[in-house]
């Protein structure tokens, strides 16, 4: 996968989940993805980050997390965030469109496991996502 690949799948991928916006609380170079006001993703332009290639950060259950880093060279603790809960993600030969999109869900899940039952777009649990893309 190509960094420009990371991009446009990620961007895609994530707008198209339920209840999500995008913006910029970090400023220029820094893209925010949320669900219901909480992020999921986060996307640093190659200026902003120590890789200075297009990257990705996503939350992951913990042990899950370790696991995809031990797997993927390519995937390392998150960069400014929670090394526990975060994981950064760039391009190369290890890194597949499915892989990120997977990424990107598993991502959104956690986080709308966390939110109040009333504000979850869909059940983190019961449901499957890809019956809404």
């Amino acid at each position: 996968m190509t960094p420009e690949e990371l991009v446009s799948v990620s961007h895609q991928h994530a707008l198209e989940l339920p209840a999500t916006s995008r913006d910029q609380p970090f400023g220029e170079g820094w893209d925010a993805y949320r669900v219901r006001g909480k992020i999921f993703m986060i996307r640093a332009h190659p200026h902003f980050n120590p890789a200075r290639t297009q990257m990705i950060i996503l939350k992951a259950i913990p042990d899950e997390g370790v696991s995809l880093r031990q797997q993927h060279e390519e995937i390392t603790p998150g960069y400014h965030m929670n090394k526990t809960h975060w994981n950064s993600v760039v391009a190369g030969p290890g890194i597949s469109p499915e892989l990120v999109k997977d990424l990107i869900t598993d991502s959104y899940l956690c986080v709308v496991d966390k939110l109040p039952k009333a504000k979850q777009p869909v059940d983190p649990f019961n449901h499957r996502l890809t019956q809404f893309l």
